[in-house]
């Protein structure tokens, strides 16, 4: 007969051996998951551009989110981190990408946002070329599961000109 350590192993392998199993399913099935999301976004207010004493410009807006991730979630999804990134060209980079304002959905009862925001962070250049400039607003996710692969994807939203002269 076996003895009971041998048994115990022989309990915990299976045990092992169905939990990845069940984790490769959940990652798999993941993956054939197309999701329809709907956002916007939209400046209601530019409260500050200035130029900094290092000559950088620095903007703060206001801004109204609108988004509909209820179809990020699944049954293997743990969270979703959302953030609105502005995207702009100038002389030096061919794209340049400035975090404003970021989120973490944890249910997908919460999935369905309609607020007005001011940005969580400062849009700064590197330089003073942003008078002017058209800027486009980029909602970014990033579906967490619990077992598999992270998700990530993007979607353009609208575009809005900073104005040509600074304002205080």
């Amino acid at each position: 007969m076996h003895s009971w350590t041998q048994r115990l192993l022989a309990a915990a392998t299976t045990a092992g051996v169905l939990l990845a199993a069940a984790c490769a399913a959940a990652s798999a099935l993941d993956a054939f998951h197309a999701p329809t999301v709907q956002a916007q976004a939209h400046v209601t207010k530019i409260n500050r551009f200035h130029k900094q004493i290092n000559g950088n410009d620095k903007v703060t807006l206001t801004f109204n989110v609108s988004a509909d991730l209820e179809s990020l979630f699944t049954w293997n999804t743990k969270q979703v981190f959302i953030f609105l990134t502005a995207e702009y060209e100038n002389a030096k980079n061919s794209l340049n990408q400035v975090s404003l304002w970021d989120h973490i959905i944890p249910d997908k009862d919460l999935a369905k946002l309609q607020l007005e925001v001011k940005s969580k962070y400062p849009l700064i250049d590197q330089g003073s070329s942003l008078r002017g400039k058209t800027v486009q607003f980029v909602l970014h996710w990033h579906v967490m599961p619990n077992a598999g692969a992270m998700i990530r994807d993007r979607m353009a939203l609208s575009e809005f000109t900073l104005p040509d002269s600074y304002t205080s």
